[in-house]
């Protein structure tokens, strides 16, 4: 397992804690009911047994951490409460309230000002989630989600125009890989991470669709990813693309209501129907060139369109995707864009991510999400700690790998 994956780190109270660390024989009796709540945050082979290896005291925080083997596998791996950062870089109740501001993009020199330390040490920090498997920390007791959606958010980094490869599903970010161009080539290999970490949760993942928006490139990297996936296209940028210029055009009500219209029909064979109609009104009604060009790409493209009905589940449309994505431009605009080296931009993009996952929403989102504080606890049905960042960290045990 890589070094990056070597600690457990286990909800607990800080007082329980410090109650059974320094005793072998409680500390054991401590880590085998943490097991025994949570076993999908222990490495594979845990449950056959272990030894406590040795321990470690950090003066900087107090706390003493103990390592322990796993007898199946010979591995071992440090055990760290969620009261703590990693690396003991800092105690997670003073870092809450940063991240979470962070996640709203307020600049890392306003949150020096406020909470203390310098500006690098809230970035460093903020980097330090990326390091996290994404697909593997949100999703934690759920199922990997059949129906994806997938996009390219355009964002500069010195300058130069980068794009974030987005994977979104079940109101979560699950993939944010930096490409360097909008070709197949850089977005085959910055999908290739979603897709990685998808399988190294299970092994045989295979999605049923993908939403995209008709950009050759990223179909292209999708099907040569998971040749069996199929494909859909996104209707929302069809009449994108007509309203463009169509809401200046005196049938634009008219227009707009038959096309919804037609988005709406309870099946397939209705739906190809009032496609049809929809354009032989168009062809008598419209009268600028241009909508009605794009009125009858739209149509064209019904069998298309069509083919989410054979795909319960399946997206018809991007939304959900969307409003990611308008949430993560807020974020890097807010931050000037990316900075740096492109390994370090795409860190970035994870911790991002990951933010916006687990922190929590507004108290009137939260009471129309049946009390979830956040999407990934909507997901997973299940939360690991009342604290947003705990429950975060926790969910991040083995750095989200199963192996």
């Amino acid at each position: 397992m890589a070094r990056r994956c070597s600690t457990i780190c286990v909800p607990t109270r800080k007082d329980a804690y410090l109650a059974c660390i320094d005793s072998p024989t409680a500390f054991r009796r401590w880590l085998d009911g943490a097991f025994h709540e949570a076993p999908e945050l222990f490495p594979q082979g845990f449950a056959q047994g272990y030894t406590l290896k040795d321990s470690r005291f950090s003066t900087k925080r107090g706390l003493r951490l103990r390592r322990v083997v796993c007898k199946a596998t010979g591995e071992a791996f440090s055990v760290r409460p969620c009261f703590v950062l990693p690396y003991m870089t800092g105690w997670t109740d003073d870092a809450e309230g940063p991240l979470f501001l962070r996640g709203f993009g307020v600049p890392f020199w306003a949150l020096a000002k406020v909470f203390g330390q310098g500006p690098m040490y809230w970035y460093r920090l903020e980097l330090s989630l990326g390091r996290n498997s994404i697909v593997g920390t949100t999703i934690r007791r759920a199922e990997l989600p059949e129906h994806l959606l997938a996009d390219e958010h355009h964002q500069p980094r010195d300058g130069v125009k980068n794009y974030v490869a987005t994977t979104v599903a079940e109101g979560c970010c699950l993939g944010a890989a930096l490409a360097s161009s909008a070709g197949a080539e850089d977005l085959q290999a910055a999908y290739q991470v979603f897709k990685q970490e998808a399988q190294d949760v299970r092994t045989e993942y295979q999605p049923r669709t993908v939403n995209t928006d008709g950009w050759q490139a990223t179909r292209q990297a999708w099907q040569t990813l998971f040749p069996l996936v199929v494909l859909l296209r996104c209707f929302l940028h069809g009449w994108l693309n007509i309203r463009s210029r169509g809401k200046l055009s005196a049938t634009f009500a008219d227009l707009s209501e038959k096309v919804w219209d037609a988005y709406h029909a309870p099946e397939r064979r209705s739906f190809g129907q009032r496609m049809r109609r929809l354009w032989e009104w168009a062809k008598g009604q419209v009268k600028a060139a241009w909508v009605l060009e794009q009125v009858q790409k739209l149509c064209d493209r019904a069998r298309e369109y069509g083919e989410a009905y054979r795909h319960p589940g399946g997206h018809r449309t991007s939304n959900m995707l969307d409003r990611q994505m308008r949430a993560m431009n807020r974020y890097f605009d807010d931050g000037q864009h990316l900075h740096g080296t492109k390994e370090a931009g795409e860190q970035h993009c994870r911790a991002w991510a990951l933010l916006h996952n687990f922190r929590r929403w507004s108290p009137q989102a939260e009471r129309d999400n049946g009390g979830w504080h956040s999407p990934a606890e909507r997901l997973n049905q299940h939360r690991y700690h009342d604290d947003w960042l705990q429950n975060l960290l926790v969910s991040a045990s083995l750095g989200g790998y199963r192996r």
